[in-house]
């Protein structure tokens, strides 16, 4: 056999489950026949760290007479305790030690240092019966504590997740990670670069593939690659991944040549496949696809556009196959229900499409192929993939990691889920858009959709128009309203800083937030400050925004976040914190009536948003009328049919009674006798499992020829109206 592609995700990315990235590389990759070997150095190497012979080790490295904090110096003096916990800590963490959790809530079994300070009421956070993540809490904050001591007295670049992003985030000279690469190694450098010799040796590749998907993730990359370059020359080294296709674009300083040989842009099947058959001998160095190189002592790029690259059924099943899923942590650093689902249980990853189907919104990187070129999977190739990931893996957690699912392709995959009868839960990110109605909602529900985050961004209908979501705040209401009651958590993320906005927009827009949560439509956000990106339409062309960048040097290495003026626009850094205070308290439904004023130290623009407007959308409900064209299906139980004699001031008559059982309880309807022989024939017709879909049309259609009369007041009447919590749904 061939010398495989080695395929790295560098520290430091997730701790609860794989970056995808690799996974679905060496998918594609099973399917040109080109071997492969992944590892995840990131939890390898927290696993290492945070183990009695890691801490034993770090804390030995500390000098005696260091000057240290006060946290500091109580975490050292504390060390064997930590010594003795922290296989425990990390055990329970992975899922393998669950009775701990009684010990860790006592408050005396880990050692405590300034994270504990921080937290706030747990009963309050997570209730009386939430143990097991009252102790996940817990034993993450312990984690903190730890690697604060890192930053302090070891590695100032640690971080969990971040690992030297501020060396990586917005670089646009090369000189300061060049400084720091030319450094001693830290300590954490250490373990990685142990890590790495290891496998090095015994996959013996005749390339490395290292994903950076992140700024938190270059520094690491860099290292890695330093050390391949310094004791494998001949073995070529490889970087690709979102940072690179957001800042490394327009890169041109020799010196990043010195540890990668080759930089590739955007979709990665095609430029790997190609890379790795040059390598080989197979092709020539003009056959490599958006590859960045060194050529004659100058940065060259090679196109080929020639090249096409692969659609989306053809790049295969993501293949996580050589990860260690045991060993990933489960943590539950902040007390934010969607926050807790990306960093808790382990999710297989994958997407419904390519790009973005609405690819509109004036903030985003939508002029990059990544975004722009959208490319739906089938439903049925979509599900064919769960299942080999669920016997792959033994998860049945999905995250699909869209920019935005497309609701007709999640209306597909649910009904191709209920019909495959799969158990599964899945989560993903959508645009808050009229087609989720209430039904569509409850489909969701069903195939197992238990949660959905969109950007309701600046929640202002101005600026939502300038941004060009194609939503508005009434409309987001609604639809949020429908998920809610379907019992699918919606999260939203919140805006503030985009060019022209007021400090009375910001106001009003922290107004509307405040009332969704009244209203309980929704469960979960998060308020991100604007950035100008190079990639997206107000990047692009500032003027139209009424924005100047700061600078037009590009930097030799990194560029995308762009520094602005926004001179008709508010001071947006001094609401940064009672913006995200009040968010903290109106998710756990404090302060909800509290005027916004309680959350600004400076004076704040009285909202001019009526206090009821959001109870008043949710009473217009404009999300579309019924349409004849629209799918009809039954996902419930055949229904136990009975004719009763009802009688009323002497007159007696027939009725026919339908008794479904739900999961819950039993729903019973009355409707006339012959209409519910009908209805009881039609439901047979309408399960989710016919062969046949029916529409409305068609279901009129077959009423009429019943001989029965009037279908829209039968079919739009109280009690077929109520049997969408029997599971008739109209799609």
């Amino acid at each position: 056999m061939s010398a495989p592609v080695f395929l790295i995700t560098p520290p430091f990315t997730q701790l609860n489950t794989p970056y995808p990235a690799t996974a679905y590389l060496k998918g594609f990759l099973n399917t040109r026949g080109i071997p492969s070997v992944q590892a995840d150095l990131g939890i390898e190497a927290t696993v290492a760290l945070f183990s009695q012979s890691g801490l034993s080790t770090l804390f030995a490295r500390i000098p005696a007479d260091r000057e240290l904090s006060p946290n500091a110096a109580r975490i050292l003096a504390l060390q064997d305790d930590y010594v003795h916990t922290i296989d425990d800590v990390i055990s329970f963490l992975q899922g393998h030690n669950p009775t701990l959790a009684h010990r860790i809530c006592k408050r005396d079994f880990l050692p405590e240092a300034s994270r504990f300070s921080q937290l706030e009421d747990l009963g309050w956070a997570f209730g009386s019966m939430g143990t097991q993540d009252k102790a996940k809490h817990l034993a993450t904050m312990y984690l903190e504590d730890l690697s604060d001591l890192i930053q302090e007295c070891v590695d100032e670049h640690f971080g969990f997740s971040r690992y030297a992003e501020k060396l990586g985030r917005s670089a646009n000279s090369f000189d300061e990670l060049y400084e720091a690469l030319r450094q001693p190694l830290t300590y954490v450098d250490e373990i990685l670069i142990r890590l790495l010799e290891e496998r090095m040796k015994t996959i013996q590749p005749a390339m490395v593939a290292i994903s950076v998907p992140f700024p938190g993730n270059l520094y690491a990359s860099l290292r890695c690659a330093q050390y391949i370059k310094q004791h494998y020359p001949q073995v070529k080294v490889c970087m690709g991944g979102g940072f690179a296709n957001t800042e490394l674009r327009s890169v041109s300083d020799p010196r990043v040549f010195e540890f990668y040989d080759y930089i590739t842009l955007d979709d990665g099947e095609a430029p790997i496949e190609n890379l790795y058959r040059h390598i080989t001998g197979e092709l020539p160095e003009s056959d490599l696809k958006r590859t960045f190189l060194l050529k004659n002592g100058q940065v060259a790029y090679i196109n080929n556009a020639s090249c096409k690259d692969y659609k989306q059924g053809q790049v295969g099943t993501p293949d996580y196959s050589d990860f260690h899923l045991g060993k990933y942590i489960s943590a539950i650093e902040v007390v934010n229900p969607m926050h807790r689902m990306w960093s808790d249980g382990r999710w297989n990853k994958l997407t419904m499409a390519h790009g973005c189907y609405w690819g509109k919104c004036t903030f985003c990187d939508i002029s990059l192929d990544y975004i722009r070129l959208y490319e739906p999977v089938a439903a049925a190739m979509l599900v064919d993939r769960m299942e080999e990931l669920i016997a792959q893996t033994g998860e049945t957690g999905f995250h699909f990691v869209d920019e935005a699912a497309p609701p007709a392709l999640m209306r597909a995959l649910a009904l191709e889920i209920i019909q495959r009868k799969l158990t599964v839960s899945w989560w993903t990110n959508i645009r808050f858009e009229k087609s989720f109605t209430r039904d569509l909602c409850l489909l969701l529900k069903a195939s197992g959709c238990i949660a959905v985050s969109g950007g309701l961004e600046v929640a202002s209908d101005r600026l939502l128009e300038l941004i060009q979501k194609g939503i508005t705040v009434a409309q987001v209401a609604q639809v949020n309203r429908n998920f809610t009651e379907a019992g699918i958590m919606v999260h939203a993320y919140l805006m503030y800083g985009f060019p022209t906005q007021t400090a009375q927009e910001t106001i009003d827009s922290l107004e509307m937030v405040r009332q969704l949560f009244k209203t309980g439509i929704l469960q979960s956000a998060f308020w991100h400050l604007f950035t100008m990106t190079a990639h997206s339409p107000v990047g692009l062309n500032p003027e139209k925004y009424q924005v100047k960048r700061v600078s037009e040097t590009v930097g030799a290495f990194a560029n995308n976040d762009l520094e602005h003026i926004d001179d008709s626009g508010a001071d947006h850094e001094q609401f940064a914190f009672g913006l995200k205070k009040s968010l903290f308290n109106f998710m756990h439904g404090i302060c909800l009536d509290d005027p916004l004023q309680h959350w600004f130290e400076m004076k704040i623009p009285r909202t001019r948003i009526p206090p009821d407007y959001i109870e008043k959308a949710l009473q217009e409900d404009a999300l579309g009328a019924r349409k004849p064209t629209a799918k009809v299906v039954f996902l419930g139980k055949k229904p136990q049919v009975q004719t009763l004699t009802k009688s009323k001031k002497g007159s007696t008559w027939e009725v026919t009674s339908l008794t479904f059982q739900t999961r819950k309880e039993p729903l019973s309807i009355s409707v006339g006798k012959e209409q519910g022989i009908w209805l009881a024939g039609m439901l047979e017709k309408l399960s989710v499992q016919a062969a046949t879909p029916l529409t409305l049309k068609d279901v009129e259609a077959s009423y009429t020829a019943a001989g029965l009369e009037d279908f829209e007041l039968f079919w739009d009447n109280k009690p077929v109206n109520t049997l969408h919590k029997a599971g008739l749904l109209q799609l």
